[in-house]
């Protein structure tokens, strides 16, 4: 029992990190709390839903062209929400955030309703995996650990080994030396932006058809989800929010098979979680203490 709750929760994990990375390299390089990802989450989903129901998409080029939809509408909220207000006051970008999350969300309520919809056939059947004689996860739970692996993989060749990653780094290290030393910083925040979307797109599709559902609202949750995660590993900080992505991930899974009947719901978990760090660390686990001068 505890070892398949431990594996359910390592899946929901990979769910939490794929979306709380965009979160983290958007922080880490505009020093920005990106509270419209859970809408880009949301569209992924979507995108993907159009693409296997009116362009016959097979599901991996569901995936393909949902990321890369996902990636430019990132992009767009960067270029038109956040871009003009660089420089202002914090609360001022948050809000703008927000407002578009609202409006993108409110947009596709109109179009698709608020009614939740049942995610279109993709010729892969959901199949139980028997690991051992007492352990089992269904296929669809280990291509989310496998894709979640994988886009780790990527990322970290991508910002260990191209130009682009390098000066991602930088940025997020100093962005007005960044700037004088040559680094086009607006072309490097759209590129966090576009990654980062992508990989929550990538989630979104997984979970919808995991739970072979998707409705506008979808996004707001695993959002919030996403934010305690990048607090509880610390802010800025991929390999922490790795770490926090997986212990949320279990911590929600062993709550929901240990602690079934409690008053706590699960995803309530998550939040208790974040107040804890926010009154005894609030620099989470791998976050580093800056002095105030």
């Amino acid at each position: 029992m505890l070892l398949q709750q431990l594996l359910n929760g390592i899946s929901l994990g990979f769910i939490y990190i794929l979306i709380a990375v965009g979160l983290t390299m958007v922080y880490g390089v505009l020093k920005l709390l990106h509270f419209a990802h859970g809408v880009i989450y949301m569209i992924g989903a979507f995108t993907a839903m159009i693409g296997i129901t009116y362009l016959h998409l097979p599901f991996l080029a569901a995936i393909v062209f949902a990321m890369v939809i996902s990636a430019i509408a990132g992009m767009a909220v960067e270029r038109f929400a956040y871009r003009p207000l660089r420089g202002a006051h914090p609360i001022t970008t948050l809000i703008s955030g927000i407002g578009v999350g609202i409006f993108l969300e409110n947009l596709f309520q109109i179009v698709f309703t608020s009614d939740t919809q049942a995610f279109p056939e993709t010729g892969i059947e959901v199949s139980v995996v028997n690991l051992t004689q007492s352990i089992s996860l269904t296929n669809t739970k280990l291509y989310i650990i496998a894709a979640g692996i994988v886009g780790l993989g990527l990322l970290y060749a991508f910002l260990k080994f191209t130009k682009m990653g390098l000066a991602i780094q930088a940025t997020a290290q100093d962005t007005r030396a960044a700037s004088l030393m040559g680094v086009n910083v607006n072309r490097v925040i759209s590129v966090t932006f576009v990654i980062g979307s992508a990989l929550a797109a990538a989630a979104g599709v997984l979970v919808a058809w995991n739970f072979n559902s998707l409705f506008p609202s979808m996004g707001a949750i695993p959002g919030l989800k996403a934010f305690c995660v990048v607090v509880l590993g610390g802010l800025g900080s991929i390999p922490g929010t790795i770490i926090g992505g997986l212990i949320l991930g279990v911590v929600e899974s062993l709550s929901d098979g240990f602690m079934t009947g409690m008053v706590i719901d699960k995803d309530a978990i998550a939040f208790i979680i974040l107040i804890v760090i926010l009154l005894f660390k609030p620099s989470g686990l791998f976050g580093k203490n800056v002095d105030k001068v």
